[in-house]
């Protein structure tokens, strides 16, 4: 193995041992545990663990245990549902009824919705308890969680290192062990590089597969915004896949049971637009390598790729007018209707090209962002820069990686594969055609399951 790569981090391996959301739920219904036990164990993870962390920054703690004890009610009668009696937490930004939905603004501090968002809905439906809520940067738009209601969520790997954004909180629970399964949304990367910061599962499904009602900016009516989706968390592939189907709006295509010897996959160590950290390329390369050793078709390159420095900056453009709700930026005139639908036009020609190379691929492997989890850094956005191999490099620039699924609206799932030399983890990945989203998580698992070799 490189020396610039490790195995997966120890917090990885010691997760082997505990239950995930299925298993929970398998356990409570055979009468091995029950869902107030389960609840109040989670409970007690949280509030032994999370001072360091602050992952989970609204507490629903009474209503969770009454949701538990009715849970019990159910099985007890016969009834059966995927996750009856599994505990989770779910993003701030998720309308949630009877707590606040802040999307980490001072203004909102007061905001209570009085009904759920779908996907609320949906995970209730199936039988989750619902602990609380974890952090978020201000209005989604950072890649570190910290806002001036709840402060600042640290890397449980490293507290001196971002947990991501803006699912961090999310990303952290999961990685801390408080919850096996957590609802997050992503719009810049917002699922996907939380989830390789912390070395657990994310997906970013195809655009509008999963509903965002109630899941809308503070005080706006809830139109579905450009680019943006939500989706599941997790601590393994099973349970993401789970809460995929359970949260879709409508049925999703499963993936096939294949040999690795009929898949084929373009592995993209480099972007133009951005630079990759060594350790991050390497764990790439010798995933690459497994892949091929393991019977699957492997390419580095391939002309029938889009032009990337293109997709980048219409990406940013759109992902910018999306964050902003088309406010311009200072000093700058707005964006103009004529200008929006070429830009649409853009993404339109942008997403031909991709289902052009996803007839000849089966997934695309890339990083989720070219850095591991990096230092804390109050750096406004726009300024903020990154050392990257002893280069100062443009922090901005690194949206190229997460623009690569979002701005064609593809599936993609994050997956943890190794670690970097100071032990965070390293994830990447695998995007696959729109509604594909099972071969994404298929193709992942294998990757995983061949790098823990």
């Amino acid at each position: 193995m490189p020396q610039t790569q490790r195995p997966l981090p120890p917090q990885g391996r010691r997760r082997v041992s505990e239950r995930s959301a299925i298993q929970t739920a398998a356990a409570i219904a055979a009468g091995e545990t029950s869902a107030r036990a389960e609840a109040e164990a989670a409970i007690a993870r949280i509030e032994a663990g999370d001072g360091a962390i602050n992952a989970v920054v609204v507490r629903d703690f009474d209503r969770a245990l009454a949701a538990a004890d009715a849970a019990d009610k159910a099985i007890a009668a016969g009834e059966r549902r995927p996750l009856l009696g599994v505990p989770m937490t779910v993003k701030e930004s998720f309308d949630v009824a009877g707590l606040p939905t802040t999307w980490g603004f001072e203004q909102f501090r007061t905001f209570v919705p009085q009904a759920d968002a779908v996907a609320i809905k949906r995970l209730k439906a199936a039988g989750a308890v619902i602990l609380g809520k974890t952090n978020v940067p201000p209005a989604l738009a950072d890649l570190q969680a910290d806002n001036p209601v709840y402060g600042r969520t640290s890397n449980p790997h490293n507290h001196g290192r971002v947990a991501g954004g803006s699912s961090g909180g999310s990303a952290a629970s999961l990685a801390a062990g408080f919850v096996p399964l957590e609802l997050g949304s992503d719009i810049g990367g917002s699922i996907r590089v939380p989830a390789a910061f912390n070395g657990v599962w994310g997906h970013k499904p195809t655009y509008a597969m999963l509903s965002s009602e109630g899941h809308h900016f503070p005080g706006t009516d809830g139109a579905r915004a450009a680019l943006a989706v939500i989706g599941p968390m997790a601590r393994d592939a099973d349970d993401l896949a789970l809460a995929l189907d359970i949260l879709a709006n409508h049925p999703l295509r499963q993936a096939a049971v294949r040999p690795a010897s009929t898949y084929r996959i373009l592995v993209m160590a480099e972007h133009p637009s951005a630079k990759v950290q060594m350790p991050i390329a390497a764990a790439l390369d010798d995933l690459a390598d497994k892949l091929a050793d393991a019977g699957v078709a492997i390419d580095r390159q391939s002309d029938l790729l889009p032009d990337l420095e293109a997709q980048h900056r219409h990406y940013m453009k759109m992902l910018n007018i999306a964050i902003s709700r088309g406010a311009p930026p200072e000093g700058q005139p707005p964006t103009t209707l004529v200008e929006w639908f070429g830009l649409q036009d853009d993404q339109a020609r942008n997403r031909r090209q991709w289902h052009a190379l996803f007839a000849d691929y089966d997934a695309v492997i890339a990083p989720a962002l070219g850095v591991t989890a990096f230092p804390h850094d109050t750096t406004p956005l726009p300024r903020r820069e990154l050392v990257i191999d002893g280069e100062t490099t443009p922090f901005g620039a690194q949206f190229a990686f997460p623009g690569l699924a979002t701005f064609p609206m593809l599936p993609a799932t994050s997956v943890p594969i190794g670690a970097d030399p100071d032990g965070m983890p390293i994830g990447v990945q695998v995007i696959a055609n729109s509604f594909a989203d099972h071969e994404a998580i298929a193709v992942a698992r294998m990757a995983h399951q061949l790098m823990r070799n």
